[in-house]
């Protein structure tokens, strides 16, 4: 009879930042245990303490070199409650609206393309070294183009919108820092319709690809969950303001307009000895059944519609594949990923279009407050930034909740069903096997740099270890 095993997975690759997946084997080569693991300490919750509230919106954004607006934005929103701002001046509110599209679009394009789309073009089980960005550019330069310009257009949006492309400083509590030149906006709406009609190709690729390999879809990390998100008084999906949503697996509504301010009285984030990340869950409910996912697919099964006719259409179609059902499928993710690129797209032309970008009223004053709390829709989903100020304007408290923190536990789920599915009663594991588990890894478009940072070579190492721990395989790829 065969030893019982573990095998690891450290790092996950294709993904920003650094965990690693185990699974343990019994002696039948059956899984009994396959967990995500957060491996290193994330410590902004306690050395923001004590900096100045002016200062926060540009820290926090320090976080991570790949999603910083969403940070920025967030804190910035927190601090205009501590300022006692309710309603931002026109001009200020849709600068920062644009900047949060001009985000979600470079973002949901790097990872859709740079990230995913190797494995859904390639498959799964292809060659590792077939698997990325540059094996695309060359089987389809003219796609792989327009990947790395339409990601260039919602940089150059930031870049407009913040100051730079990466950790700016637009956002200031109570408004922003400028506007918008009118030459500037001229050089985005010359490109917007190319880059509409790009991303419709884009909707279309994902869909097609969710159509033709619908049995996949629906047998791989497919399970039902509690969806949050915020949505807008109406219903409508609203990346940059809203209050939260939460349906049920039954698509149901378990929490509706709840306001964001109100948050900690209905999540709670549960800690497990094996992770430093948290898994949130809804009070009401237990851990093991108030879990709930995030992102663009949970957004897309919490609203009622989107209100830019082009994304709408597509959501429809979404809805179709599941008869108007929540869509639980964790490989959803890449179609509604793209279907929020199209309305970010819509809405980016909606605001250049708008002659409020021009205006000059940017910051607003109102009473001072001890708390400020700010949630926006990241690309990866929910992001909440709650704070305390003194009298001093020091920061004496912070709570951070991620977008892949609200997913800990969906991911956790995706992996396990993944690891049942392609390892059970496999003596010998290939490397294309433990793909299968890194891409329901990265149908969530993890964030683990939010949590993690390491220096040095990013290899790829796998170990099979016998019960008294000695190893009697392994592999690794990717070392200097």
């Amino acid at each position: 009879m065969a030893e019982p095993r573990l095998i690891e997975i450290a790092p996950v690759t294709r993904v920003e930042g650094h965990g690693k997946v185990t699974v343990h084997m019994n002696a039948d080569n059956q899984v009994e245990e396959a967990r995500l693991h957060i491996v290193e300490f994330r410590g902004f919750e306690r050395f923001i303490r004590g900096r100045l509230l002016w200062e926060v919106p540009v820290i926090v954004q320090r976080l991570c070199g790949i999603c910083p607006v969403s940070h920025h934005l967030a804190a910035a929103k927190a601090m205009d409650m501590v300022m006692g701002v309710d309603v931002l001046p026109p001009t200020a509110e849709k600068m920062r609206r644009l900047m949060h599209y001009g985000q979600v679009m470079q973002s949901h394009v790097l990872h859709f393309f740079h990230l995913a789309a190797p494995d859904l073009l390639f498959g799964f089980d292809a060659p590792a070294a077939k698997r990325n960005v540059f094996e695309i550019l060359k089987e389809n330069p003219e796609l792989g183009r327009r990947a790395v310009m339409m990601r260039k257009y919602g940089q150059e949006i930031i870049a407009a919108t913040a100051g730079k492309k990466v950790h700016g400083t637009g956002a200031i509590p109570g408004g922003i820092n400028r506007n918008l030149p009118i030459a500037k906006r001229d050089e985005f709406l010359k490109d917007i319709d190319t880059m509409t009609e790009w991303v419709q190709d884009a909707v279309k690729l994902a869909k097609d690809y969710t159509i033709e390999h619908i049995d996949l879809v629906n047998s791989f990390a497919n399970f039902p969950s509690n969806y949050m998100s915020i949505v807008r008084e109406d219903g409508a999906l609203d990346l940059y303001n809203g209050n939260f949503r939460m349906k049920g697996a039954d698509g149901n509504i378990l929490l509706d307009q709840i306001p964001n301010k109100d948050y900690f009285n209905y999540v709670i984030e549960d800690v497990r000895s094996w992770s430093y990340m948290k898994f949130p869950y809804y009070k009401e409910m237990t851990p093991e059944t108030g879990w709930y996912r995030v992102g663009p697919l949970a957004r897309l099964n919490n609203v009622d519609f989107i209100d830019t006719p082009l994304a709408n259409a597509a959501l429809n179609e979404l809805r179709a594949v599941t008869d108007g059902k929540p869509n639980t499928s964790s490989l959803g993710n890449h179609w509604a990923r793209m279907i929020e690129v199209l309305h970010c797209v819509e809405m980016i032309k909606q605001l250049l279009e708008d002659p409020d970008l021009q205006g000059t009223d940017l910051v607003a004053k109102g009473d001072r407050r001890q708390v400020g709390i700010g949630v926006i829709e990241a690309p990866r989903g929910n992001l909440i930034h709650h704070y305390e100020v003194d009298e001093h304007d020091q920061v004496t408290y912070c709570n951070l909740i991620v977008s892949t923190t609200h997913n800990n536990e969906g991911m956790n789920r995706a992996v396990k069903d993944v690891a049942i599915k392609y390892l059970d009663g496999q003596a010998q594991i290939t490397e294309g096997m433990l793909n299968h588990i890194e891409v329901a890894i990265r149908a969530y478009d993890p964030c683990l740099s939010c949590a993690t940072h390491a220096l040095g070579q990013m290899p790829l190492e796998v170990e099979i270890q016998d019960a008294e721990g000695k190893v009697i395989d392994s592999r690794r790829t990717g070392a200097a």
